[in-house]
């Protein structure tokens, strides 16, 4: 989604300005731009695209001062383009926005009517020129933003510098996320604390409602109400160096490749190899009076919300329900008091997630999050925080915060089983050490990627593919899909594999590669192995991954096009193990299509509007 940083500074802001902007690269963007204040007057530099056509701008168009906001924009209300490219501006101000502003029709047709003309299609040209109405009443800054606030309707953060006022920022947020960074005689605000990381590591995070008046002495914030507040400063361990791409072609590819140490990282947080058992964070959540979960998600973060359906049942004997976040409270589901609720998000500022949590703690549930950023929105909203040790995840297309969040999940469902008497102590020890290997068999599988990479480049040439898989070998057959569609642009579906003869074997043909998630210890195993053989019969192009002694039994039944070896290990932490090949097929693929891997068109790695 969007990204903002502006800074208050000592020296010309606009190289600052555009490094901050590649550290928020990741969140997705079609355009970018930056706006300093030079001898009182806005200056500004807008380019469409990548963040490089604005620096080759500044090479030819320079520009000074030492405050300004920058801004990297993914397009909601306006196509990509240079006019709608932020910040935004008129002779008094200029403005930087994330998120919706959901009543700008109404806010244009007002103001059109009193005469002002407009000059883009997006909706935050309305919080421009509304604010430039009042400065030009003769309120203040302050007083003009005051006055603005509450005629938004919408989730957005805004910052704003005003003409004529070198040492004044203002920034707002209602429903995306925007932190203020401390300095020495110098103030920052971001989008989140990475933007930040290189400039300082002090950090107050805004909370709903809450806007700011920022000079290089300090912030003054007040609540939706106008009341001044005080929100804590805090010292954020993010720093820049966590972000750089080392001798990898790209992040993603980095990122699969951190996964042995992320998962040992989060997994050291809750278990105890001496004794091999599992221990959560301190909460005052009992899990002994669980009787049932509710887990909300997106995208890659429901599909692990999905695999952890099938463990807490299998183990806890708990019902689980899941929804998508973005569908969850239109059905106004009855929760009953005192329920769990699960969500799981990699920035903890999903803005459909965030509303789905809103809604169950509405309704008197307790809150667990698993999320990458424990200072994030759905963090501080949450009763208990169970925090995926990820580090800063670069890459749009989710992978190693996938799997750490199946770490952490798995971990979650362990001790709700242990304390609802789901499992014994035995049973506790033997998936202890079964999830304390999986950071050396990930290492292990990473070894094949060659050999992966090999028949992800005959994957590129297929115009559709197919996943299959049961259990919880499904979901994974899931986010393989999405991977490939999202990072390759080749359109891909999954299937629980029982469902094939219900329609999806229609689609089995020469040109169709079809990739099989099996590990061959599954109780399932000879039923998806059925399902191979019918696919293959019909001529189908079958991409086999299980472990040893499972392709062998493939093998006897039926010959696959191509296997993936994996190690054997316990079915319940298959799905952690089987999620990196189905990575690297995506990311070969992509590599082999020539697309722009990091950054996929059209994708944002934090999705902070509806």
């Amino acid at each position: 989604m969007c990204g903002i940083i502006g800074i208050i500074g000592k020296q010309a802001v606009a190289p600052l300005l555009v490094e901050g902007l590649r550290r928020l690269e990741y969140r997705g963007y079609d355009s970018a731009g930056i706006a300093t204040l030079v001898n009182g007057s806005i200056d500004r530099r807008r380019a469409q695209g990548k963040l490089v056509n604005l620096e080759d701008r500044l090479e030819t168009e320079p520009v000074t001062g030492s405050i300004g906001i920058g801004h990297t924009r993914w397009a909601t209300h306006g196509a990509p383009s240079l006019d709608n490219a932020h910040p935004h501006a008129t002779a008094k101000l200029a403005v930087v926005h994330n998120g919706i502003i959901e009543n700008f029709l109404e806010l244009r047709d007002e103001l059109s009517g009193a005469g002002q003309n407009f000059e883009t299609d997006t909706d935050t040209e309305v919080v421009v020129h509304l604010i430039d109405r009042y400065l030009s009443d003769g309120l203040s800054p302050r007083d003009a933003v005051a006055a603005v606030l509450p005629k938004l309707e919408g989730a957005f953060a805004l910052v704003m510098i005003f003409a004529g006022e070198h040492d004044l920022m203002i920034g707002a947020r209602r429903g995306s996320p925007l932190a203020i960074g401390y300095g020495e005689g110098e103030m920052y605000f971001g989008s989140d604390a990475l933007a930040l990381a290189p400039l300082t590591q002090r950090i107050c995070y805004l909370e709903e409602g809450d806007w700011s008046v920022v000079t290089s002495e300090g912030a003054k914030i007040h609540d939706s109400e106008g009341a001044a507040v005080e929100r804590p400063v805090v010292q954020t361990a993010l720093s820049g160096a966590m972000i750089g791409k080392g001798n990898y072609r790209h992040f993603m590819l980095k990122e699969i490749y951190e996964q042995p140490s992320v998962i040992g990282d989060t997994l050291h947080s809750m278990l105890n190899p001496l004794t091999q058992t599992i221990t959560l964070p301190p909460s005052e959540i009992d899990l002994t009076a669980v009787s049932k979960v509710s887990i909300s998600a997106c995208g890659t973060a429901y599909y692990a919300g999905l695999i952890t359906q099938y463990w807490i049942e299998k183990l806890a004997r708990v019902p689980v329900m899941i929804d998508v976040a973005s569908e969850f409270r239109y059905r106004n589901p009855p929760m009953t008091k005192g329920g769990l609720s699960l969500f799981v998000s990699q920035s903890g500022e999903t803005m459909d997630t965030l509303a789905a949590l809103r809604y169950a703690a509405a309704e008197g549930q307790r809150i667990v999050s698993v999320v990458n950023s424990p200072e994030s929105s759905i963090a501080r909203e949450s009763d208990t925080v169970l925090q995926t040790l990820a580090g800063p995840e670069i890459g749009v297309a989710s992978t190693k915060a996938f799997t750490t969040q199946l770490t952490v999940l798995a971990c979650f469902a362990i001790a709700l089983a242990k304390a609802r008497g789901g499992i014994d102590r035995a049973r506790e020890a033997e998936l202890a050490v079964a999830l304390a290997e999986i950071p050396g068999w990930a290492a292990e599988v990473l070894n094949d990627d060659e050999r992966i990479g090999k028949l992800a480049r005959d994957l590129s040439e297929a115009r559709d593919v197919l996943y299959l898989g049961r259990g919880t070998s499904y979901p994974i057959a899931l986010e393989g899909a999405l991977k490939l569609k999202e990072i390759s642009y080749i359109h891909a579906e999954a299937y629980a594999a029982g469902e094939m003869k219900h329609g999806p074997i229609a689609l089995i043909a020469e040109d169709v590669p079809v990739i099989v998630i099996a590990p061959g210890g599954d109780p399932l195993f000879d039923k998806t192995a059925a399902n191979v053989q019918e696919v293959i019969a019909r001529g189908g192009k079958v991409i086999f991954l299980s472990d040893g002694p499972g392709i062998a039994k493939m093998k006897a039944q039926a010959k696959p096009w191509a296997t993936i070896a994996l190690p054997t290990v316990d079915p319940f932490v298959a799905p952690i193990l089987y999620s990196i090949p189905v990575q690297l097929l995506a990311y070969h693929a992509a590599v082999a299509k020539g697309t722009d891997v990091d950054q996929p068109r059209n994708l944002a790695k934090s999705v902070t509007v509806e």
